[in-house]
């Protein structure tokens, strides 16, 4: 959770250098040296104004054929399958048909065994106003390749924590191990893209993040854990070139590099891909980012949630003498805790980063 984010920023000479991700000819001119709220709104207006071909729902599918092909597949004759997991060919006698992690890329229709069909990640009926299929609901940033079981079995679930295999989580839908960094970065391209036509609270489940409550923390978690692939690289590089039959002529930047989210965002802090362009180095502020509770507290337990790695806490009595000092202490559920504290009056004090914080604390 953030509040306030320092830049530290080193510009390349002349030019950003073209690097994995980060071609030089879409970024060039560009200025990163701004605040989080500001980098944000200038990202949203490079993706909008470079969005120069708008393609229909037909061509949309027609390019999930090329920008979804396997880069493993020297064939150029298969595309992944968002969602997918087994590496059985289909049909298979074995599991079931709708778990296969690639297909021809020529079975795409709406039949229900051994075919493929365009999957919103961003779900259309999530989307306010509705998606349909135009403008935002034929944008190939977040249509992916998906089997038609698979793809109906999400439905328009929200996305939610997670481990492993996709499958349902309850009411909810995890994407699997695989593609939820995937999902994340997809998710805040939509964001950014579509305002509020797309918010990622709208379409994931989890912790509203501090600095915008429009932001889930889960996908900056999921954005961090889950590398970008080369995969995710090619069809980035090919749909921001209008030069190509299916090219939109936007990128998406945080497939780009994954670090501009937690520099707007904050949350768990992601891979840096431009390390020769630029230094970002956030500073959080561990007094808008810790909450304390329940407080006052019935159970001689006080919770702790922030996302910032705590050194110590000590709990002092109002004479001042320290009842706890724990040094380094574990996250537990998420959050960290002082427990077994008798009834009284009480002060926390924690410290992180070089920073300290006290908090006043009742026990009943």
């Amino acid at each position: 959770m953030k509040s306030k984010i320092t830049f530290v920023l080193l510009l390349n000479a002349v030019v950003l250098f073209a690097q994995q991700g980060a071609p030089s000819t879409y970024y060039n001119g560009f200025n990163w040296n701004q605040s989080a709220t500001a980098l944000k709104s200038a990202l949203s207006t490079k993706i909008t104004s470079t969005h120069t071909n708008i393609l229909n729902y037909q061509e949309a599918e027609n390019a999930l054929k090329v920008v979804d092909l396997d880069p493993d597949d020297t064939s150029n004759s298969n595309v992944l399958l968002l969602y997918g997991f087994s590496a059985s060919i289909c049909p298979s006698s074995a599991g079931n048909d709708n778990d296969h992690r690639r297909r021809n890329k020529n079975s795409d229709g709406g039949g229900s065994t051994c075919e493929w069909n365009r999957e919103h990640t961003y779900a259309k009926s999530l989307g306010t106003p509705n998606l349909g299929t135009a403008g935002a609901g034929a944008d190939a940033h977040h249509l992916r390749a998906s089997d038609v079981q698979r793809n109906g079995q999400r439905g328009s679930m929200k996305f939610s924590s997670g481990s492993g295999l996709s499958g349902n989580q309850g009411a909810t839908w995890y994407p699997g191990d695989e593609w939820k960094g995937d999902v994340a970065r997809m998710m805040m391209y939509m964001y950014l893209r579509y305002g509020n036509q797309c918010l990622p609270k709208n379409v994931a489940s989890g912790t509203v993040n501090s600095s915008d409550t429009n932001m889930i923390d889960l996908l900056l978690q999921w954005n961090a854990e889950d590398p970008v692939s080369q995969y995710e690289d090619n069809r980035n590089t090919y749909l921001g070139n209008t030069a190509n039959t299916y090219g939109q002529g936007n990128r998406n930047p945080f497939i780009d590099n994954p670090y501009l989210a937690t520099l707007i965002w904050g949350g768990q802090v992601a891979q840096n891909r431009w390390p020769s362009v630029y230094l970002a180095t956030p500073t959080f502020d561990l007094a808008a980012n810790l909450t304390v509770f329940p407080n006052p507290t019935n159970n001689h337990r006080i919770s702790i949630s922030t996302e910032i790695q705590l050194d110590e806490i000590q709990l002092i009595t109002i004479n001042g003498q320290i009842m706890q000092q724990i040094k380094k202490p574990a996250v537990i559920n998420n959050n960290y805790a002082v427990e077994n504290i008798p009834q009284g009056f009480y002060f926390l004090r924690i410290t992180a980063e070089n920073q300290t914080i006290v908090k006043k604390v009742i026990v009943n």
